[in-house]
């Protein structure tokens, strides 16, 4: 099998490029995804090998390409509506939330939609709370989303993949500070399953589960820790919803322990939801209460200085998981 190392954006790029291929019904379509490339070059060189009937630059007006590409769902193609910014979702919040999720049950499932809604979400550098916001713990309230957030290049590919295959209406959350980091990933065509979380390192005195940008603070955490003796396991959820609390149970029984990191705000949070399935399933094995170490209840500041204190930082969940093991 080969191999080549890519950044993320490329790899979403590959996935995008593979399933078209594959599929004439798959097309693309958002703010400046043509002509511009894409606000971070995730569709670069798109319209040139797909040309404007499948890569489509839309006006300045969510509601209305996300309405356009929901009814183009349920009538047999499979949009990829990219948001600029997941924020952005908000203008089109009455098509998401009464629309996409819902069609397929209120049409008796005469109508699915399968469609993905992709972008950057959370925090970049400095822009502030109105393009900050992590958008996942609202829309997985909503029945009918399938919801991803992946951490890097492989899954990225795999799970987008997968997702514009699926019936059902994806959410899938990418992060605009991650798209230049690179892996090694297959040349060959692969797939991620949804709804499959990830051990991606072993340990033994405590869990510790994220998603997103936010594995690298856990990575970074669990190395320090590992210097003094505190073997870490990390689970990266992969699939926010459905969720593999098989997966994160298996673990937490083994350790006995579990800080769970997300970027967004603390509550009504994701980790509240991940932390009380957890409690549900493993209440027996637990040496310790749960920990969550998440954004701060406040609005993103725009300086730098406040935006680094608000969000979640390696220092803060290695003080979480000490306090854990107390």
């Amino acid at each position: 099998m080969g191999t080549q190392i890519i950044e993320i954006r490329e790899a979403l790029r590959q996935a995008m490029d593979e399933e078209m291929t594959r599929d004439s019904r798959v097309f693309i379509m958002g703010e400046e995804v043509a002509e511009y490339n894409g606000a971070y070059k995730v569709t670069k060189g798109m319209l040139d090998k797909w040309g404007p009937g499948r890569v489509i630059d839309t006006p300045i007006a969510e509601a209305g390409f996300a309405g356009l590409a929901i009814g183009a769902a349920q009538t047999g193609l499979r949009p990829i509506v990219e948001f600029m910014s997941w924020n952005f979702s908000f203008v089109a919040a009455d098509q998401l939330i009464s629309n996409a999720c819902k069609a397929y049950y209120m049409s008796g499932g005469r109508f699915s939609v399968p469609i993905v809604f992709r972008g950057p979400n959370g925090a970049a550098a400095q822009v502030s709370c109105q393009h900050s916001h992590c958008v996942e713990a609202i829309y997985s309230n909503l029945p009918g989303f399938i919801i991803m957030a992946p951490s890097n290049a492989y899954d990225a590919k795999g799970l987008l993949k997968a997702a514009i295959r699926s019936n059902n209406p994806v959410i899938f959350l990418e992060n605009e500070l991650d798209y230049g980091e690179k892996m090694e990933i297959p040349t060959e065509e692969y797939l991620v399953p949804i709804g499959k979380a990830k051990v991606i390192r072993e340990g033994k005195h405590i869990t510790l589960v994220s998603y997103s940008r936010m594995i690298r603070f856990c990575k970074m955490a669990a190395e320090e820790l590992a210097k003094q003796g505190i073997q870490v396991e990390i689970i990266d959820l992969r699939t926010i919803k459905p969720l593999d609390i098989a997966t994160l149970a298996a673990s937490v029984r083994k350790t006995h322990r579990c800080v769970l990191v997300e970027e967004g705000h603390i509550f009504s949070g994701i980790a509240a939801e991940v932390g009380f399935q957890i409690m549900e399933h493993c209440f027996d094995q637990l040496d310790a209460p749960l920990m969550r170490v998440c954004q701060r209840e406040t609005p993103m500041p725009y300086s730098k200085p406040l935006e680094r204190e608000t969000l979640p930082s390696t220092e803060r969940i290695i003080a979480a998981i000490k306090e854990t093991l107390r």
